[in-house]
């Protein structure tokens, strides 16, 4: 019985860790995709505050990609925005909403 709680432990954390992603909207390459996605874990991990999640996301990408982009992180938003051509993506990672876009 001690073996199946020690096995259980770190398959229960490692499942923590997994994030579900669903992407709603899309207009960017499968590659730059991802790296929004990856980006956006990674600042979930490192900053509670969604105001800091999305600093994090945009600056990474205007670093990476060039400026100017856009971040809104949150779980209740409405949007209607202008953004260059594949340039734009909007996706859930658990229960936020991530919009991420190039303007200007």
């Amino acid at each position: 019985m001690g073996d199946e709680m020690r096995k259980s432990k770190p398959s229960s954390s490692a499942a923590s860790q997994e994030r579900k992603v669903v992407i709603k909207s899309a207009d960017m390459n499968e590659e730059l995709q991802k790296e929004a996605i990856s980006c956006a874990i990674a600042a979930f991990e490192k900053h509670g505050v969604e105001k800091e999640i999305a600093e994090c996301i945009k600056k990474e990408f205007d670093k990476k990609h060039g400026s100017t982009w856009h971040c809104i992180v949150g779980r209740n938003f409405g949007s209607y925005v202008t953004h260059e051509t594949n340039h734009f993506v909007y996706f859930y990672l658990d229960q936020k909403a991530v919009l991420l876009f190039k303007s200007g």
